[in-house]
């Protein structure tokens, strides 16, 4: 482990390889789980905000989980994270002519629709952030569905932090993003 300002970074956010292979897992990181994604309490009114943008694009099953509780939920160990459908998709999910699935929340970001990207516990996927204390720990997380993007990873040498660049410093800001970069060539991560 290592500390970067009150961030406490897994060696395998550096040594880790991972690039997204949509073609192999058709975005099943967003279809299949047990609880939706965190989400941060300022990210709450964001996400009602945007929904009238992104409503069209939810399942009619999505909308009616909405409409019934919201578009988010306290799980089970009382961490706010968004509503889900059939106990694991996401009420964000959309879907292509191809099956595959996207976030509506980022289909409508890039359509120039909203201004809001998506949840950053999704968008820094696959690092998860966790709170102890006045320290933030972030680790890699591994998922079978994610094999055929740790294959990519290793293909292309995308190291875990290089390929969630742009979230990583939507999170802790570009200086912390640097230091970061530093740590990973000082300790010969590159």
């Amino acid at each position: 482990m290592v500390l970067i300002g009150d961030v406490v970074v897994a060696l395998e956010v550096f040594t880790g390889k991972f690039l997204c292979d949509l073609d192999a897992c058709k975005g099943e990181c967003c279809i299949d789980g047990v609880a939706g994604a965190p989400v941060e309490e300022e990210e709450l009114e964001r996400l009602e905000k945007i929904l009238p943008a992104v409503w069209d694009d939810l399942s009619p099953e999505a909308q009616a989980v909405i409409e019934k509780q919201g578009v988010c939920y306290k799980d089970r160990d009382g961490e706010l994270v968004t509503s889900i459908v059939n106990g694991k998709d996401c009420v964000f999910t959309c879907y292509d002519e191809k099956g595959y699935c996207f976030c509506a929340i980022e289909k409508a970001y890039r359509a120039g629709k909203i201004d809001f990207y998506k949840p950053v516990s999704c968008h820094l996927y696959p690092i998860r952030v966790s709170d102890h204390g006045p320290y933030k720990a972030l680790n890699y997380h591994k998922w079978n569905i994610c094999h055929a993007a740790v294959i990519l990873g290793r293909k292309e040498n995308m190291p875990v932090y290089k390929f969630l660049k742009e979230p990583l410093i939507r999170k802790f800001g570009q200086a912390w993003y640097a230091e970061l970069e530093t740590v990973a060539e000082e300790l010969a991560f590159e």
